[in-house]
């Protein structure tokens, strides 16, 4: 039997799942009307009170999968991130520009964190 813990659960899904040292879950901006930048430092924000939920934290993650449906904001993406994330800490990350759930959404954050 593994030490599975779920967090936030609802019949579709749940916020987080922990499951052999390793945190898993996905993030949307709370806000999707806002810009794309004031939805990319929301979603930043949550993925950070995300970790501490799960007891981890920025310098923990393994892989962040982006989701950006319009590729011109990449540019903006990139220099966020790269303000973000502390100095010899980058996860392995790739992104891709999908349709997302909602037409207002400008990103989503797919997680994978050691705890």
């Amino acid at each position: 039997m593994s030490n599975l813990i779920r967090y936030g659960v609802t019949k579709r899904w749940s916020d987080a799942v922990v499951v052999g040292g390793l945190g898993y879950f996905v993030e949307v901006p709370d806000h999707p009307e806002g810009s794309p930048r004031d939805q990319i430092e929301e979603i930043f924000r949550q993925v950070e009170a995300r970790l501490q939920q799960i007891g981890s934290d920025l310098t923990q993650l393994v892989q962040v999968l982006v989701y950006l449906p319009f590729p011109e904001d990449l540019p903006l993406f990139n220099e966020l991130w790269d303000a973000w994330i502390p100095m010899g800490h980058a996860p392995c990350r790739a992104c891709t520009h999908p349709q997302l759930a909602a037409p207002g959404y400008r990103v989503e954050l797919v997680i994978t964190a050691a705890i």
